[in-house]
């Protein structure tokens, strides 16, 4: 079945199909991380589709690195174990040092550096980001920190992590979204000397944990951009960020139907494949056609992106248009599959907890809502 959006880049699928040919669904069933798989789309160089030339990556667009992500998903993959290190660069390409640059773009480029990491909520605030607790407290050529981190993914699988941190009081700043600050958190030298790690058991098996700092000293150079303008700095990061996650439930969504309405043309009940039962067919073809819109949506914010402009509505909502499609497919999917939908050996039920996690995160659906409320519709603010 094929995508009608626009530019479908086909010479570009059919090499990430054909990666991900050689990891087949036994392999994705595992309840472990796929390190083989990641090792291959590193060494491979599609994680580093975002990274300039000048520092060994590919130099491509958002829509480029957008595609890649929804084929990982659509082949029954799990971006969701690797996307990091696509997008998390982007804080450091757009306001690292030029010496920062050089230090470590080569690296994740080339997959030495694993760059997996970015660690922002807390327990207490969530996604009220302004108001977070971790402060950094500059000491001599040093920044000392302490606080707490929470749902900070693929930890255990990276090298660098970069660091939201408050190094302005709060009572201090004319404006609570002054005075954070970005680092760059070298995991090798932190944890176990004043950064420790606390994996989370979780619903979709993705690598994930709770973060404890206690007086964890970190070099100044480390610093990313200007002292007080971090959370600025990962604002413009973001769009991105919301795009590939789009891109992925757009890949699962496709995988879904595919799924569905193969398996509702074999199956028969009464003498007949189930899919002619309008009852089975509706659904799935409803799905599709929000599939379809949400992807329109998805190469729209790619394509404002790439071309510099502003695109924080389009990335929004395609991200939610994604993540609602992707999960009306995972139910339809399911209810197609009836028991078997519940097998392990369908794969149904573990892509069916995979989707279900990007209305929640990394931005739920109702804080896209409220900010189009406000920031495109002109409403009073609704938090």
């Amino acid at each position: 079945m094929q995508t009608s959006a626009p530019d479908t880049h086909n010479d570009l699928r059919d090499a990430m199909r054909a990666l991900c040919a050689q990891f087949p669904p036994e392999y994705h069933r595992r309840e472990s991380y796929p390190e083989e798989f990641v090792d291959a789309l590193t060494r491979e160089g599609w994680l580093a589709a975002m990274i300039p030339e000048e520092y060994g990556g590919s130099g491509l667009g958002l829509t480029e690195a957008s595609i890649i992500m929804e084929e990982v998903n659509r082949c029954g993959g799990n971006a969701g174990h690797c996307h990091g290190q696509m997008y998390n660069m982007g804080t450091l390409l757009r306001h690292g040092s030029d010496e920062q640059k050089q230090k470590y773009l080569p690296g994740i480029a080339s997959g030495a550096l694993r760059l997996q990491s970015m660690a922002v909520t807390e327990p207490t605030t969530g996604t009220d980001t302004t108001k977070l607790k971790t402060t950094a407290v500059k000491k001599g050529d040093r920044y000392e920190i302490n606080g707490q981190k929470v749902w900070i993914s693929r930890i255990q699988h990276s090298d660098l992590m970069i660091l939201l941190a408050r190094t302005t009081p709060l009572k201090e700043v004319r404006k609570k979204s002054q005075g954070l600050s970005i680092f760059m958190v070298d995991l090798k030298a932190a944890i176990g000397k004043g950064m420790e790690i606390c994996p989370i058991d979780n619903m979709p098996n993705h690598e994930t944990n709770e973060v404890f700092f206690d007086n964890l000293e970190i070099p100044a150079e480390n610093l990313i951009g200007t002292e007080g303008r971090g959370f600025y700095h990962i604002l413009d990061g973001l769009n991105a960020e919301r795009t590939l996650i789009a891109a992925e439930c757009i890949g699962d969504g496709y995988w879904f139907t595919d799924k569905a309405r193969a398996y509702a043309g074999e199956r028969i009940v009464f003498d007949r494949p189930i899919g002619q039962n309008q009852g089975v067919q509706f659904p799935i073809a409803k799905a599709y056609v929000n599939i379809e819109a949400a992807n329109l949506m998805r190469f729209e914010a790619c394509r404002r992106f790439d071309a510099g402009l502003d695109c924080g509505a389009q990335a929004n909502m395609a991200k939610l248009l994604a993540s609602e499609a992707s999960w009306e497919a995972a139910n339809a999917c399911i209810q197609t599959h009836g028991g078997f939908g519940f097998a392990r050996e369908y794969d149904v039920e573990r892509k069916f907890r995979e989707a279900r996690l990007y209305q929640v995160a990394p931005i739920s659906t109702n804080l896209i809502l409220s900010y189009v409320g406000e920031h495109i519709l002109g409403m009073p603010r609704s938090f």
